[in-house]
């Protein structure tokens, strides 16, 4: 185990009828910027608890920010913000809307366009944010990340900002969530760890039985949550586990990541506006199978460890495990196919060549440049 400093500064604030303490984490006298996606909080009763909460506050609501936020919708955020003099944000929604607000609270306190920052990649003078989470999925409610669109120029970059101050995680948030989002943030989780844990044998045996806990719970939980999504425990365990894979826990000492899968499943986003979730669904059982080489041992721990999978020659565990994890996917009502989205190779080439004209390697190895992306996603048409 390598050397490491590990702090995450964020307040997690968890269980039912939280919302009602949001006001008492925000310092008085905030000027209070709220943002959220569509109305579905409106439906769901969210809102009216937000609202109550902050009754005491000056308040000012931003809405519209879509899945997979983009910089034309966030720069509207800024100036409203700029002109109401907010000095605090609340994000209300799931991951989109949080990453959004993160790109926000950097963008009032900056004088340019807030595009500028996201190609640098990171800002960490902002406003301070807080979030109520209300779809499981991004871990953003407790790390420093986000990703952002430019619809004008088909892109999709990762930024990084401060750490909310706090977030609110109430479970029955989640009760009223579409099937297809659901699916979304199931995906996402898995892969999140995958990305992390899909690497290096014998590195950290703790970390991997971490990873290991959050995998084993995202598939024991996926059906009993397709039978009955108003089931608190079990929502609140998805809820947890989407947090916990992505706020740094799995990757201490060191643990060495991957991310290939995400940086190839943004450019499909960008590209074709397939959910982000989805699109991991898609590439993850590729980036698996093409760099099975490399990560042959891990693969086999991983299809011991989470499928039982134990019989067998090398190569056939390898497939074995891909498979399962192919209908994982599928068993959450996502294709894995790119055939079955319509996309063929004038994508799979504008990919290979985004890849090459910024001069990006991506994986562990650094093995996922062009032509690698190019080979992947030929995998999966």
């Amino acid at each position: 185990m390598n050397n490491f400093i590990f702090q995450n500064p964020v307040k997690l604030i968890m269980g039912k009828g939280t919302i009602s303490e949001l006001a008492n984490h925000i310092p008085a006298g905030k000027r209070v910027m709220v943002t959220f996606g569509g109305g579905s909080v409106k439906k769901n009763n969210v809102y009216s608890q937000v609202v109550e909460a902050l009754k005491g506050f000056y308040t000012v609501e931003f809405w519209g920010i879509e899945a997979n936020p983009t910089i034309e919708t966030l720069r509207k955020a800024i100036v409203l913000g700029k002109e109401e003099k907010v000095d605090f944000l609340v994000a209300v929604g799931g991951g989109s809307v949080i990453d959004g607000t993160k790109l926000i609270s950097a963008g009032l306190l900056y004088d340019g366009d807030a595009w500028d920052l996201v190609l640098k990649g990171y800002d960490t003078n902002t406003v301070p944010l807080a979030t109520v989470l209300t779809l499981p999925a991004t871990g953003s409610e407790m790390n420093q990340g986000a990703v952002i669109s430019n619809m004008e120029t088909k892109e999709k970059f990762g930024f990084f900002s401060n750490y909310p101050v706090f977030s609110i995680l109430d479970p029955e948030t989640t009760f009223t969530l579409p099937d297809n989002q659901i699916a979304n943030g199931l995906a996402d989780t898995f892969v999140h760890v995958m990305e992390q844990y899909l690497t290096v044998p014998g590195v950290s045996r703790l970390m991997d039985r971490w990873a290991e806990g959050i995998l084993h719970t995202v598939v024991e939980i996926a059906p009993l949550i397709r039978k009955d999504k108003r089931n608190y425990d079990v929502m609140a365990e998805f809820m947890l586990s989407a947090t916990m894979a992505l706020n740094g826990f799995v990757a201490l000492g060191g643990v060495p990541q991957d991310w290939a899968t995400h940086m190839i499943g943004h450019e499909l986003t960008a590209l074709h506006g397939l959910s982000h979730g989805h699109t991991l669904a898609i590439v993850l059982p590729g980036t698996m199978n093409l760099l099975r080489a490399s990560k042959g041992d891990k693969i086999i721990q991983y299809g011991e460890r989470i499928w039982g999978i134990t019989e067998g020659t090398r190569d056939e565990r390898i497939d074995k495990a891909i498979e399962k994890t192919d209908e994982f996917f599928r068993s959450l009502g996502h294709t894995t196919r790119l055939s079955e989205e319509g996309i063929g190779m004038d994508t799979v080439e504008e990919v290979e060549r985004r890849f090459n004209e910024r001069g990006v390697a991506f994986g562990e190895n650094h093995s996922v440049n062009g032509e690698m992306a190019r080979k992947i996603l030929i995998d999966r048409m």
